[in-house]
Parts: structure tokens; sequence; C-alpha cells
């Protein structure tokens, strides 16, 4: 089997610095220049508070998707865009996290911000919420598009992690510039082998993922 330079590259950084799970990699040593803010790292979600397992604002991801994505971010350049990248891998004792805070009825802190429309009680039965997440196989990625000249986000119409309407793909009610934008991202991900989730604009898994049915749990560190 031939690796690229990239692999090679990845792979060596990899053994230095932190004893991941075979065939994942920190993807700053894939693409360098990746925006990267982990919003489950920080209290900017919708639980309000840093998410179980997220100890560092490192972005890992397994190999394969690290370098599709690397082909999605060089494209991207080429418009003076480049991508900014809010959560890859998620550790199961985030969903479990997830899990136990959507059970606590009272506590709806940031409520108006993310689903200002759907009563906390209906996440589950709405498919918000779910007792396992393909971000733990390590191939799904939420991320956006931003201006490189200014790092401002492209306006997309809705907010990442929006509980809502407002964020499925073909939600009709947003300008004809945000529908672009959605449509840009869309376009580039798919060509460089990744899906979405019709139901929100920023969530991608790479075709042919290489652990479908593998849910990891070693913290992001």
């Amino acid at each position: 089997m031939k690796y690229t330079l990239t692999f090679l590259i990845a792979l060596f950084f990899t053994s230095l610095y932190a004893q991941l799970p075979k065939g994942f990699v920190y993807v700053e040593d894939v693409i360098p220049d990746l925006e990267v803010e982990l919003r489950y790292y920080t209290s900017n979600n919708f639980v309000g508070i840093p998410i179980n397992g997220y100890q560092s604002n490192k972005l890992i991801l397994t190999i394969e998707t690290a370098e599709a994505l690397k082909l999605v971010h060089e494209a991207l350049q080429e418009q003076n865009l480049c991508l900014k990248v809010y959560d890859g891998y998620r550790p199961q004792q985030a969903v479990n996290h997830f899990i136990k805070w959507a059970k606590d009825l009272n506590d709806t802190i940031n409520k108006q911000i993310f689903y200002p429309e759907v009563n906390k009680r209906n996440l589950f039965k709405a498919g918000y919420i779910a007792s396992r997440s393909g971000h733990s196989r390590g191939s799904t990625i939420d991320l956006t598009i931003i201006d490189s000249n200014t790092g401002e986000v492209l306006d997309m119409g809705s907010p990442y992690d929006y509980f809502g309407e407002a964020s499925w793909v073909d939600y009709k009610g947003i300008t004809a510039e945000q529908k672009a934008n959605r449509q840009l991202l869309q376009t580039y991900m798919l060509k460089f082998g990744f899906r979405n989730y019709p139901k929100e604009w920023w969530h991608f898994t790479l075709r042919w993922e290489p652990f479908p049915k593998t849910y990891y749990d070693f913290s992001v560190e």
C-alpha cells in the first residue's frame, strides 16, 4: 500500500506526542493552518459548560478523514476561503454527558440561543440527542467556511448546533446569499468524499469511513 507524505508525517508526530488509537491523528499535523474552535471544550454550546472528554482544543480524526479534509481546505484557499472546524472526533463520554443533560428538564440555560422552538423534553424524539454519535467513530466533522483575509465566518443562515428547521440544508426561509454559502460548503465537501446530514448544514461524514461500527471513548487531549 502506498502512503502519502502527509500520512507518514502525521504518523510520525502522533507517535511522538500521544498514544492515539491506530488510525487516528491530530489534524494540526496534517493541516497546520486549519482554524479549530472545538465548541465542546468551551462553554459556548447548548449545554453551557465544557463537555466531558474534551480536555484541549485539539482536533482528532481518522487519518483518511484528515487527508480528505486537507483537500477541501486547499481547494477553498484558491478562492481566499478556508475551513473552520467546530467538532471532530467525540468521545462516548461526551455523548453520555449530552444524554444526562437532556434528561434534566430544568437546565435550559442556553435554550434561547440553541433550541428556542423545541421543548427540551422532545430533544430525543426529534433526533437532536442520541445515545450514539457518528462523531465517536472518528470520521465525522462539524465545520463551516471563513474568509481567509478577515477570518469572518460566512453567513449560513443559522448558528452552529442550532436545533431547528433553520439548520436543515434545504431550509427555504433564508436569504439567497445564505443559501449560496451553504451550497458552497456542500459542493466542496461532497467533491472530496464526504456525505452530509440533511438536518445539519455543518455535519459531514467521510464516505467509506474506516471504523463504521466502532465507537471510541478516549479523551480529546
